[in-house]
């Protein structure tokens, strides 16, 4: 029960950093009379990426998964444990998924509270909705799926790469990993890249009281949770392939 514990602690508050802050830059980018209004693209790729940063600092305790993606690619890899101490049974599994869900799910409603005047003055629904979760800029759901496999391999497969090679960044190297992944494969549908990241602050937006909010677009939310999850799965084949 420790173990369970303490990954409920560490992953909930390593997520929920990271969506607090991935969320923040994303709103202080897109919503109006902000200061950073109109920061662009690039903005948003730094932004996420120290997110991740300050997120995988937070949870280093549990191996810093914040990313059911990236936990379902240990689980298919030739790894062992979670991270030193944790070992790999469905307990744990489940504690990291549930953790993820809430962490990311607390970290939007925290940026929401952060921007709270800013939202109320937001009239496009479409605005409000991209500061919680992710959409395509061409809606085919199919090729969206594959854009999402394809960004979250890469992601997953380098961490794994991290883990088993010499590597002094720490974290560092996960946040540029992250920032490479926005500028280069981001554009098509945003690259939610991480289940949790995407699921968790769509419930907050269904949830908390925002004008002029609209709809959620469930209907796509089944990409950015589907193509992190085979991505993952993948990349953690892979793994055992490359070695």
């Amino acid at each position: 029960m420790e173990t369970i514990g303490t990954i409920l602690l560490s992953e909930i508050a390593g997520t929920a950093m990271l969506t607090l802050m991935g969320g923040g830059v994303v709103a202080n980018a897109i919503l109006g009379k902000t200061k950073g209004n109109g920061g662009g693209w690039l903005m948003i790729n730094f932004g996420w990426g120290l997110a991740v940063f300050a997120g995988v600092w937070v949870a280093f305790k549990t191996g810093a998964h914040i990313n059911p993606a990236v936990t379902v690619g240990l689980l298919f890899s030739e790894a062992t444990e979670y991270a030193p101490g944790i070992p790999m049974n469905v307990g744990t599994t489940l504690a990291y998924f549930v953790a993820q869900m809430i962490g990311a799910f607390l970290g939007a409603v925290l940026a929401w509270l952060v921007y709270k005047n800013h939202y109320d003055q937001e009239t496009d629904a479409g605005t409000i909705l991209g500061t919680f979760s992710t959409g395509p800029e061409i809606r085919s759901k199919g090729w969206n799926l594959v854009t999402e496999i394809i960004a979250t391999f890469v992601l997953v497969f380098v961490i794994i790469m991290f883990g088993n090679t010499p590597n002094e960044l720490g974290p560092l190297s996960v946040a540029l990993l992250v920032l490479a992944i926005g500028a280069s494969l981001g554009g098509p549908t945003g690259y939610a890249i991480n289940p949790a990241r995407d699921l968790g602050p769509r419930l907050a937006h269904a949830i908390l009281p925002i004008k002029n909010k609209g709809g959620s677009d469930w209907g796509y939310s089944w990409v950015p949770i589907a193509g992190p999850l085979i991505g993952g799965i993948l990349a953690g084949i892979a793994s055992i392939l490359y070695f």
